[in-house]
């Protein structure tokens, strides 16, 4: 295999760069920029850090993920997939902002690690109903962080972490509605909808923040009305990009946080490579996996430094920068540098957008990000993948994502293999072999007759420690010691070292009992894993036949040899 290059997409797109490009990218950069404005604030705040955390990562991440991703059009920044991880960490007292840092730092050199080894296509193996049972949890989670804000309840204190403890205390504290707010909200969601069927140029998000921060600004200052605003939860917010922070690492920590830096690793390459495979099928490109996971890598390991959260390629925004003519990573390189000017010269007016605005935005990412159509298609489908997505919904939703994705995943693998060992299947052929069906050599017209004394056993699928069990079952279940046992292997595509345990065991055991075995038809990719673990030379090489002819007249002679003694 050939060692990873490290190859971005922005240098060989650099080389046949004109100016009908560059006026594309910056047409498109612009309003990639814009649209990315309204949601960084909003997965900031959802994550229990500031604005401008939210901001800052849009910035830096998206710079790095388009000057050293793989993709010619990937956007990259914060998304809502890490809004429940994020704030898990930072409402947790041991760790808080701290903790995020070194977490992201993690999970951005375990996706250079990823992307170096060449692992990119590793991502694909995941079962789409793990990933539509988290992504569905996560859009249900975000909802249910944002009724508080939304309907402007009087809750005092901090907030319960956990699902069920949320909606006992929104139910609890469901009189002190303020219905200003919830009308806030509420038009905020309708503008959004409603936008794109007017004009799908205008960013409806956008749209619903500048509304309502005008309209509010106009109530609070001249009513006795009043509606939260981000500056009345987080005061006055400054342009000011923070300077570079070196976090305080010890190895108690880097071990506590290894789960949450894998889950942070996991899921920003699943969202990252699943935006860039949506983009490749519309503008007809194919991105380069290991070095877009080498950019996020990067981009992550970077943002922390100036305070910022994890990031990944947002499938949304990547959408529409390909919808505005963004063809090379200098658009997304664009959309960085719009995000900067608006944080040194407009950030101290996000002070006055509404909270419930920012609510309604996150309601219709959730939505937009739920799924429930594909939930109900996967509904149709075998039992087994139902079970996979409604346990891992279930666990992301009410304990969190990490116990989500590991159990999800475990119980995929488990389902994997027992359907793996349902699709091998041993049989034991009694007295001939039908011409008729497929077999492993040419042979005569007439029936292969099995010699008497001897016993035909036939594999017929993968050799590994699910189905090696089964076959010591059926053998043990015949309950008979013939003097030689022809094992069918031509169907046998790999073996595993339990099968290779199984095969031995096999062959002492016969040997005891005076009981010959011979193997046939192996194929080259088994024969060679069997030589290297030294089974040829404990069976004989003599023992190990072309196909079942030769096998069958290995067999006979072994037998008629022991009928001369």
């Amino acid at each position: 295999m050939k060692p990873f290059t490290f190859s971005p997409r922005l240098f060989s797109e650099i080389r046949h760069y004109n100016k009908e490009k560059l006026m594309a990218d910056l047409m498109a950069g612009l309003i990639v920029g814009i649209v990315a404005l309204p949601l960084a604030i909003a997965f900031g705040i959802a994550s229990g850090v500031s604005p401008s955390q939210g901001i800052l990562t849009a910035i830096i991440g998206g710079f790095i993920v388009s000057a050293l991703g793989g993709s010619r059009v990937q956007i990259g920044g914060p998304t809502g997939a890490f809004i429940v991880i994020i704030y898990g960490i930072v409402s947790n007292p041991e760790l808080g902002l701290p903790g995020l840092m070194i977490a992201t730092m993690m999970a951005g050199v375990f996706l250079i690690l990823l992307g170096a080894c060449k692992l990119g296509t590793i991502i694909k193996f995941i079962p789409y109903p793990i990933v539509v049972g988290f992504t569905s949890g996560i859009a249900v989670t975000i909802f249910t962080t944002q009724i508080k804000d939304l309907f402007g309840l009087s809750i005092e204190g901090k907030m319960p972490g956990d699902f069920l403890s949320k909606w006992m205390l929104y139910f609890q504290h469901f009189e002190t509605v303020d219905w200003i707010t919830t009308l806030v909200g509420v038009l905020s969601i309708v503008i959004i909808s409603l936008t794109p069927k007017v004009s799908k140029k205008i960013p409806g998000s956008l749209l619903a923040i500048v509304l309502m921060t005008v309209g509010v600004y106009f109530m609070n200052a001249y009513s006795n009305l009043h509606v939260s605003t981000i500056g009345d939860q987080f005061g006055e917010i400054k342009a000011v990009i923070p300077p570079l922070t070196m976090p305080s690492v010890t190895w108690e920590g880097l071990k506590s946080l290894l789960p949450t830096a894998m889950v942070i690793a996991v899921l920003g390459a699943i969202e990252s490579l699943l935006s860039a495979t949506v983009a490749d099928g519309v503008c007809g490109d194919h991105h380069n996996s290991n070095q877009e996971l080498i950019g996020q890598g990067v981009a992550n390991l970077c943002t922390p430094l100036f305070g910022g959260i994890p990031c990944t390629g947002a499938i949304a925004r990547t959408m529409t920068n390909i919808n505005n003519g963004g063809r090379t990573p200098v658009a997304g390189i664009v959309h960085a540098v719009v995000l900067l000017l608006i944080f040194l010269l407009l950030m101290p007016l996000a002070a006055y957008i509404p909270m419930a605005c920012l609510a309604g935005v996150l309601v219709v990412v959730s939505y937009n990000m739920s799924g429930w159509r594909t939930f109900l298609q996967i509904m149709k489908n075998p039992k087994s993948d139902v079970a996979v997505l409604f346990i891992t919904f279930l666990l992301t939703v009410i304990f969190d994502l990490t116990i989500a994705i590991e159990v999800g995943l475990l119980i995929a693998c488990l389902l994997f293999m027992k359907r793996m060992a349902e699709t091998t299947q041993i049989k034991v052929i009694a007295d001939e072999i039908d011409p008729n069906e497929e077999t492993d050599a040419v042979v005569h017209e007439e029936h292969l007759i099995i010699p008497q004394g001897v016993e035909v056993y036939e594999i017929n699928g993968p050799y590994f420690f699910g189905i090696a069990n089964k076959f010591e079952e059926i053998m043990a279940a015949m309950n008979d010691h013939p003097k030689v046992r022809v094992i069918r292997m031509r169907r046998v595509p790999f073996i595993d070292s339990t099968g290779i345990h199984n095969l031995q065991n096999l062959c002492e055991m016969s040997h005891r009992e005076g009981t010959h075995i011979v193997l046939s038809g192996v194929t080259p990719n088994v024969y060679s894993v069997l030589e290297h673990n030294g089974f040829c030379r404990l069976l004989g090489k003599d023992h190990i036949c072309p196909n079942i002819n030769v096998a069958l007249e290995r067999a006979a002679k072994i037998v008629g040899r022991g009928s001369k003694k």
